[in-house]
């Protein structure tokens, strides 16, 4: 594969890291001020599959992908939750799918996280407390071992494109639920379809991002909305303005 003078950043660390994780032998240069940008690898089919999933991604519908962000504890969740209130209310009839996370906690302390479907089923996402056999081959995001198979068994289904379906929830895109190998193309799939998302992502650790959320982040059909504490309650109301007149011209 080539890059030059073309394409992204973003996908140029993206097929990086692809490709390493692949034994792909990918290599090159890149400057990234001076859009000098060059990679290889022995791969035809994984560079035709890449093609392929770029042009899908530029087929999605722009302005209907809204993203919240910001720092851990800044309230993307409630907040995304106090939108969908909203719109419930100004349109009873609303048909949405998709899931939520939260924190597990013991007392004070965070024990872990959770998935929670729209409809109130829920499943462990993350903990502490696994000590399986089974458990310590699971990933790792810091202290916590990822259970894929349980949030792949409740959030998979939520993000299964229907007729009837007129706006996806999907908190969040970030690297726990990125470890399902399942989990970003199905976000692709509701991305290519004509169906307003509301989705959380996390901001970049350390200036970098990880390429599941960069390339979600950087898709010509969303919109950004990083959350601070004075500006919470505006970007509800507009959010909530924006997706009713969406949901209202379907």
């Amino acid at each position: 594969m080539g890059l030059k003078e073309q394409g992204s950043w973003d996908v140029w660390e993206f097929g990086l890291q692809r490709g390493c994780e692949h034994g792909m032998g990918f290599d090159g240069r890149r400057e990234k001020d001076g859009r000098v940008w060059e990679a290889r690898t022995n791969s035809e089919e994984h560079t035709a599959g890449r093609t392929e999933e770029e042009k899908k991604i530029k087929m999605a519908t722009p302005g209907k992908c809204f993203l919240f962000t910001g720092p851990p504890g800044i309230g993307k969740t409630t907040l995304v939750m106090k939108v969908l209130e909203s719109l419930k209310i100004s349109i009873p009839s609303l048909k949405v799918r998709g899931f939520y996370t939260r924190e597990v906690r013991h007392g004070t302390e965070r024990v872990g996280f959770e998935v929670v479907t729209l409809d109130g089923r829920r499943g462990p996402l993350a903990s502490t407390t696994y000590s399986s056999a089974e458990s310590l081959r699971w990933p790792s995001v810091g202290k916590y071992k990822v259970d894929t198979a349980s949030f792949e068994s409740l959030a998979m289904p939520e993000l299964q494109v229907k007729e009837d379906t007129e706006l996806f929830i999907i908190d969040e895109v970030g690297k726990m639920e990125l470890y399902s190998a399942s989990f970003f193309p199905a976000v692709l799939k509701v991305l290519e379809s004509n169906i307003p998302i509301l989705a959380t992502i996390p901001i970049p650790k350390f200036g970098h991002d990880i390429p599941g959320v960069a390339r979600l982040r950087n898709h010509p059909g969303a919109a950004i909305f990083t959350l601070n504490t004075e500006n919470r309650d505006s970007i509800k109301e507009e959010i909530c303005t924006k997706l009713v007149n969406l949901l209202q011209k379907q």
